[in-house]
């Protein structure tokens, strides 16, 4: 054997036995490390559930152990409150075929070479409940996936929802593209970063007494870079992008067009103080091909004390919060409580919290309104005092403007007459006149608005206890008592 060659055959034979016992290693620490997982998976898991009728777990049914890869069978339970009584929980079965580390063959083969303590290759399992699923996926898992567990417990992977072409009754089809989605956390799970994306959705739904429905989607997209906050939520930016949506619907099947939707969020935390602001936009919306138009809102708040707010959620989720069958329990608060509700909302305040809706447009093609207001919030002396007192020191600021275009109003008129039937060009020209001068009249006649030109305008401001609405100076309780007055009186 000539030297080089030696030296290669060298490094095999000891990458090979320190492989084999990085494999033995693996084994032997695996199934402590799968349970320490999900135990840490169903406490998230129950924490983001926490206040709604959805439970969930994870259960580590066997695990069959080898030298160099070990199969692990996992049961997914779901169940629903508002489902009523007597209903089953869903039950999903998974199969996990883990390549132990320090360097499974599925990574080496893709060039990954750095060590790690093992690979799941995952994929739901066919069962009476998934049987339709796997039809539907031509007979292959529909949801499969890999994830890498590194030394640290840092955890990357992927998942795949497989197309699926299914017909839901005689009349009635499902078609999707698929999905597929991949994300990456730390040992904890305290820093997640995550994107998918989906080509198509399309179903057509039948009915036997009402119209059908076609629902179509297309060109989905998420993405999301969280870190978890020490008081147990994630923060950080998500966002959603559909390129375009369709809906056709109704006796005259209009279609209905949705293109270029957007959402992100971001939420931060300096201290124990939330921030957060939302941004949804829709970028072109068509009623049987006719341009309707584009629509964007955008939401910030600040200054947000989240003990506080977390408390006050507590309280609403244990007394307020909806039945499953949409009714009020009907609880009353105790001492205790009506003290704590008090003691919290205070402690809200006392952030001298700040929240607005910073721009809410609507553009058609013949007008555009747009309507602003932000609010500047403080602790009260006393909760006690008489209303007009509280509410001047509750209210630090108010700033609020409206402007409504008559050819906008005039424009959503005539689509809400066409979806009512109404195809006559004259016709519907009538109604946004009409619609768009009965607005008018109505902001002009209560006194809350003024008309310039093709605008309704409408202006709020107040600070320190002093009104200006619509550019008319006043105290608080003049401008409370002239409200009062103008909707108590009937309309001249």
């Amino acid at each position: 054997m000539n030297k080089p060659l030696g030296v290669l055959v060298g490094i095999v034979v000891i990458a090979g036995a320190l492989n084999t016992a990085g494999a033995w290693y693996t084994g032997t620490k695996l199934e402590g490390v799968l349970q320490t997982s999900i135990q840490e998976a169903n406490k998230e898991l129950a924490s983001q559930l926490q206040g709604t009728p959805t439970h969930g777990s994870i259960e580590l049914v066997s695990l069959d152990r080898h030298l160099y890869s070990s199969t692990a069978n996992y049961r997914v339970k779901m169940s629903d409150d508002s489902a009523g009584p007597g209903a089953q929980p869903v039950e999903l079965l998974f199969v996990d075929h883990i390549e132990h580390g320090p360097l499974p063959w599925s990574r080496i083969k893709t060039f990954k070479w750095m060590p790690v303590m093992a690979t799941s290759n995952y994929s739901l399992v066919k069962t009476p409940f998934t049987a339709k699923w796997f039809a539907a996926a031509k007979e292959q898992s529909p949801l499969q996936g890999q994830v890498t567990l590194a030394y640290n417990r840092a955890v990357e992977g992927h998942m795949e929802l497989l197309p699926l072409e299914m017909a839901l009754d005689a009349n009635s089809s499902l078609s999707f593209s698929g999905m597929s989605m991949e994300g990456q956390s730390d040992a904890e799970g305290q820093n997640f970063k995550g994107k998918g994306y989906m080509d198509h959705f399309k179903l057509n739904a039948v009915f036997p007494n009402r119209p059908p429905l076609l629902v179509e989607l297309n060109g989905l997209t998420a993405a999301s870079d969280l870190n978890k906050s020490e008081f147990g939520f994630f923060l950080g930016q998500n966002f959603l992008k559909l390129s375009e949506s369709q809906i056709t619907f109704g006796d005259r099947q209009s279609v209905l067009k949705l293109n270029n939707f957007e959402y992100s969020g971001s939420t931060s935390a300096k201290g124990q103080l939330l921030s957060g602001r939302l941004d949804y936009k829709v970028g072109d919306v068509t009623l049987n091909n006719n341009p309707v138009g584009t629509a964007q809102l955008v939401m910030s708040a600040s200054s947000l004390d989240i003990p506080a707010m977390q408390a006050l959620f507590q309280i609403y989720q244990t007394k307020f919060q909806p039945k499953a069958d949409g009714t009020l329990p009907a609880r009353e608060l105790t001492l205790a409580e009506q003290t704590q509700l008090q003691t919290q909302l205070e402690t809200l305040l006392a952030a001298k919290p700040k929240m607005a809706v910073e721009k809410l447009s609507v553009k058609t093609p013949n007008g555009e309104s747009e309507f602003n207001l932000a609010v500047a919030l403080a602790q009260p002396a006393a909760l006690d005092q008489p209303p007009v007192e509280v509410t001047k020191q509750l209210l630090t600021s108010l700033d609020a403007k409206l402007q409504l275009s008559k050819p906008m109003i005039a424009d959503l008129a005539g689509v809400q007459a066409q979806l009512a039937g109404q195809t006559d060009p004259q016709a519907l020209a009538q109604v946004g006149t009409m619609t768009s001068d009965m607005v008018s009249n109505l902001a002009v006649g209560t006194g809350l608005a003024k008309v310039e030109g093709t605008n309704i305008l409408a202006t709020l401001n107040y600070a320190a206890g002093q009104v200006d609405f619509n550019g008319q100076k006043m105290s608080l309780e003049d401008f409370i008592t002239q409200m009062t007055m103008r909707f108590n009186a009937p309309m001249q």
